[in-house]
């Protein structure tokens, strides 16, 4: 039996346009989110003449409109000064661009500054060659490799608003002054490269790097074909893991607060040590990424999900490859991968 069970003080999140105070001077509010994962949730510390703001949700109508009613409601009287973002993905940079508009300072770290602005920029009509040879190379489905031929990517710009030139940059160890109290920056990594959490004696700030119930998508994709994520998020689970105390409030990206750190961390690493046990096994012949799901997630993938599973599929074999376990094969463009013993 755990001897640290994880808790959560809010049953029940605040509606759009509302928030919850979870401390002096902190508020909490959601956004909404066009998918699956329905919600974001953003941090709002009162900064005397004004506010700085904690994650910021897609740019999308019913984004904006969240943050109108929060600016006209809750928030009214004084203005967004700070922005920090804690790593790149869109439903937490989409709406930087759009506060730095206003006067905003952005804050995030280096490598998620670039690869944010460089998405927005790089916008695509149709998908690159380079990718349909990777999808294809991982093992994705035949009819939805044929779809995607035919039809237009994803595209950062189509969810984030443009990012200005300059940014203030966040590292490791810094002591950050937010909200009128000193916390402490410690990097995450593997769902993003760099992933910015913020810690205070009795709070943690953890963005996606520190979730509750679900796990954040660990995921190897075709701007770095062989990378090795899985490694970065197993590092960052024991770097960041004596920091972590019971009595912390831990506020995440997506989902409800929660004490319970040490116990959740656990949590965290021991789901990707028990799939790369699981996929040990299912390696004993060779398959495709996209041919060990039921290894790695012990259930269904509907095609909604079936994007984020193959990458995350890849990552654990590639992180057997990269350790001398498996070996990799490719035939055909399609790589396969077994254990080498």
């Amino acid at each position: 039996m755990d001897a640290s069970p994880i808790r959560y003080p809010w049953a029940e999140p605040p509606a759009t346009g509302a928030v919850t105070e979870v401390a002096e001077g902190l508020l909490w509010a959601r956004l909404p989110l066009p998918m699956k994962l329905d919600h974001v949730n953003v941090y709002i510390l009162d900064e005397g003449d004004g506010w700085a703001v904690v994650d910021t949700g897609l740019d999308w109508k019913k984004g904006r409109a969240a943050w109108e009613a929060l600016l006209s409601g809750p928030l009214a009287g004084k203005p967004v000064r700070r922005v920090l973002v804690t790593h790149h993905h869109p439903d937490h940079v989409g709406l930087a661009g759009w506060f730095q508009a206003q006067g905003a300072e952005l804050l995030m770290p280096r490598t998620g500054w670039l690869l944010a602005r460089m998405l927005t920029l790089d916008v695509q009509e149709a998908w690159p060659a380079e990718s349909l040879a990777f999808y294809r190379a991982a093992g994705m489905r035949a009819d939805l490799l044929e779809t995607r031929q035919t039809e237009r990517p994803f595209n950062f710009a189509d969810c984030v608003a443009p990012m200005p030139v300059g940014f203030t940059r966040l590292v490791e160890g810094q002591t950050l002054t937010l909200g009128g109290r000193d916390w402490t920056v410690r990097m995450g990594a593997g769902h993003a490269p760099e992933h910015a959490t913020l810690w205070r004696g009795d709070i943690v700030l953890g963005g996606d790097q520190l979730l509750p119930t679900i796990s954040p998508n660990i995921g190897v994709y075709p701007t770095e074909p062989e990378a090795d994520p899985l490694s970065d998020w197993l590092e960052a689970c024991t770097r960041l893991a004596p920091f972590a105390t019971d009595a912390q409030l831990v506020l995440p990206g997506h989902k409800l607060p929660f004490t319970g750190l040490p116990a959740r961390m656990r949590q965290l690493e021991d789901n990707h040590h028990g799939a790369l046990k699981r996929l040990r096994a299912h390696l004993r012949e060779p398959r495709t990424a996209g041919e060990c799901f039921p290894a790695i997630f012990k259930r269904e993938i509907g095609d909604g999900e079936y994007g984020l599973a193959l990458v995350e599929a890849l990552a654990h074999c590639l992180h057997l490859w990269h350790r001398g376990e498996a070996i990799r094969t490719t035939d055909d463009g399609v790589w396969r991968f077994r254990m080498a013993r």
